[in-house]
């Protein structure tokens, strides 16, 4: 089990600090915790040592990532609870087979294996029809893919509709900042938003007429393609690792998409 510890701040602080950035008064959250304001009060400072139970209890309420309880519990005095196994261990066997089983399943679409900071884990063989292009530098391990599809070098002159799928990408970075106070998703926020971009980006989501989804649009060699993606994460984690895996799966938005990656299957050979 591997916890890298921050910083050495008081449990009580940290909790505040979670507290505070839940937007959350403590009465409403001893209301949600059952527990008294005033232990609340005296835990967060430092008047009361929480039992490791209080402190998982709080985390849960609070809706802590698991990264972020095992450091709780260290502040606290107590060892971490969450194991953080790497992914080629042979305790997370069956997650790495799971992961191929989708992966594989899902082709002749592509479909991306993403740890907490959107580096690549494992993909598909289909993943090179969105790859192409995409400078050497920016595909070389630890590939992080959202850097790969804004940087200039990248997938970004080759996206159809770059201002709407920018927005969508940052959209979604910024909610996750705002989740885990990650400082180095937050760096990667900061790099992302400066890249350039010559098209709008719309401030909110709105649908245009018969909008469902926004779409990735590709320029390619088979003509304009059109993808919609899902969003997968294990329902169940008690590991790090695990918890801080997710699976994207792109499917076809047309015909023509469609059709251009079933043709790719029948001629695994060639390129997508």
């Amino acid at each position: 089990m591997t916890t890298t510890v921050r910083d050495q701040r008081p449990v009580g602080e940290l909790l505040r600090g979670w507290r505070e950035h839940r937007r959350l008064t403590q009465l409403e959250l001893s209301n949600q915790a059952e527990v008294s304001t005033r232990h609340l009060s005296f835990v967060e400072t430092g008047r009361s040592r929480p039992s490791r139970d209080m402190v998982l209890h709080l985390a849960e309420q609070l809706d802590i990532p698991l990264r972020e309880r095992n450091r709780l519990l260290l502040s606290a005095g107590y060892a971490p609870v969450y194991g953080q196994a790497p992914l080629d261990s042979p305790r997370l066997g069956p997650v790495r087979a799971a992961l191929r089983q989708v992966l594989a399943g899902h082709e002749p679409y592509p479909a991306v294996v993403v740890d907490r900071w959107w580096n690549l884990v494992d993909a598909n063989a289909a993943l090179g029809v969105l790859t192409a292009g995409i400078a050497d530098h920016l595909l070389a391990a630890p590939a992080n893919v959202l850097r790969a599809g804004l940087h200039p070098q990248g997938m970004a002159p080759h996206i159809v509709n770059l201002g709407e799928w920018r927005a969508h990408l940052l959209g979604r970075l910024r909610r996750q900042v705002a989740a885990t106070t990650d400082p180095e998703l937050a760096a990667l926020y900061e790099e992302l938003r400066d890249y350039p971009c010559d098209q709008p980006e719309p401030e909110v989501e709105t649908p245009g007429p018969g909008d469902i989804v926004v779409p990735l649009r590709l320029r390619h060699d088979g003509g304009e393609l059109a993808f919609i993606s899902i969003v997968a994460t294990f329902g169940t984690p008690l590991d790090v690792t695990v918890a801080e895996l997710s699976i994207e799966s792109f499917f076809p938005a047309d015909e023509h998409t469609a059709e251009v990656l079933r043709r790719w299957r029948s001629t695994p050979d060639a390129a997508p």
